[in-house]
């Protein structure tokens, strides 16, 4: 198989704009302040495992549970609303749980980098790229988001409080405006 690497390219960065770990950094930092630390590696290795499983079985896990990709991306698009609100308003939405295991998974793993629109997206790839080029972007996507965590507190030190308040806001409005397009679009299959 000889690899073509605008193919990629394509994949990789259409991921790695749907993921958004840069966009999601002050939240992430922000939970792992609320949390008492995120487990990096358990972050990257349950997100990635949630994008394998849905490149090789999106659909049809989706129908056994009785869901199809519509209601999963309007579920997905509420918690991401409610972050993006907790982060324009500074009020605690999700309450701080002193676990990093149940937060590292819930909301960091699902839905903040393996999202519907994530997942969504992978398999919407699927109709035009090759699954081992989708495999490839994912992975490379992982390790992104796996030093992303690993230097939040440098992150967190470089932008300052100030800095990290502004981004934080910014932020967060363009998660809110992220879910509402998220629940925009799927929602209309519902009143059929």
């Amino acid at each position: 198989m000889n690899i073509q690497l605008d193919q990629l390219l394509t994949v990789t960065f259409t991921l790695f704009a749907v993921i958004d770990v840069v966009g999601s950094i002050p939240l992430l930092i922000s939970l792992k302040e609320k949390m008492g630390g995120i487990r990096s590696t358990q972050a990257t290795l349950v997100s990635g495992g949630l994008m394998i499983l849905f490149l090789l079985a999106g659909k049809p896990f989706l129908s056994i549970l009785g869901l199809d990709v519509r209601s999963f991306a309007v579920g997905g698009s509420v918690v991401i609303f409610l972050l993006g609100l907790e982060m324009v308003l500074g009020h605690e939405i999700f309450k701080g749980d002193a676990n990093a295991k149940s937060g590292t998974v819930v909301p960091i793993a699902f839905p903040i980098i393996a999202g519907s629109g994530t997942l969504t997206t992978i398999m919407s790839l699927k109709a035009n790229f090759d699954q081992w080029y989708i495999l490839a972007g994912i992975i490379i996507n992982l390790i992104i988001v796996y030093i992303a965590l690993k230097s939040l507190s440098i992150i967190k030190r470089g932008l300052g409080d100030a800095g990290l308040l502004a981004v934080r806001k910014f932020f967060g409005v363009i998660l809110l405006a992220i879910a509402v397009k998220i629940f925009s679009t799927n929602i209309s299959a519902f009143g059929k």
